[in-house]
């Protein structure tokens, strides 16, 4: 999807601590969503985005939501956000999450199975309803970064049971997407935050996963240029965390 918004936008696309090819906070600093969204301003700052266009999925979703509620978003666009779950929503997140890091660190799939269309549908699992449109390197480079991200057991453990907090106060426009086949966050969740953000718009995506980057990535980054180029402001420039 970057290549598609780098046609239109300056990106900013930052791994967050402990997670791609970004270090893990010091040991002692809770990794959850608000002092996750701290390092991501300060490399808007680095960057020179006093402001932006930010989108961001499932924990992203919510950091961007953070940083809207902040004041640093011209537009905001969650996919699929984290943030609203009822108890048994987050029990089995938790739990889907778990098993997938499992399957990655103790039963990996051979990348030749990998490359092949079918095998990435048999062994994608819940993020993405349609594997086979995934660059089997790209899936195999995620699979080895999911399984070694020294951050995803503090990062699930400080978030999974917090809620996202501000809603109300964020006044920037917001699309909130929504992908119709997502196994992780269930879709209905998307209504939660229509309610509660006060100029939110919420778009449902027929058959796409909790990942719909890979699902269709012409989609998204149409959706994103779309919203921001509607709201108008100058030099529009988007920060995209992930």
């Amino acid at each position: 999807m970057l290549p598609l918004l780098e046609e239109r936008f300056d990106v900013l696309a930052p791994d967050l601590p402990g997670f791609g090819h970004s270090p893990p906070l010091p040991e002692g600093e809770a990794s959850n969503p608000e002092r996750l969204a701290d390092v991501v301003e300060a490399t808007m700052d680095e960057a020179g985005f006093e402001t932006a266009h930010i989108s961001g999925n499932s924990l992203g979703g919510w950091i961007a939501l953070i940083l809207a509620r902040r004041g640093r978003a011209r537009t905001c666009v969650p996919i699929s956000p984290a943030g609203l779950l009822h108890a048994r929503e987050s029990g089995y997140a938790k739990a889907v999450l778990n098993s997938m890091r499992w399957m990655t660190q103790n039963a990996p799939p051979p990348p030749a199975l990998m490359r092949h269309p079918v095998g990435r549908t048999l062994c994608a699992g819940p993020p993405v309803a349609r594997p086979w449109r995934a660059d089997p390197d790209e899936m195999i480079e995620e699979f080895d970064l999911f399984a070694n991200a020294p951050g995803f057991d503090r990062t699930l453990d400080a978030t999974v049971d917090l809620q996202v907090a501000g809603l109300p106060d964020i006044s920037c426009p917001v699309l909130v997407l929504w992908g119709t086949r997502d196994l992780i966050l269930l879709p209905r969740q998307g209504r939660r935050f229509e309610r509660l953000i006060p100029n939110c718009e919420l778009r449902y995506l027929k058959g796409l996963g909790h990942v719909p980057m890979s699902d269709d990535p012409e989609l998204l980054a149409s959706a994103i240029t779309n919203f921001a180029l509607a709201t108008p402001s100058p030099a529009p420039r988007a920060a995209a965390p992930v």
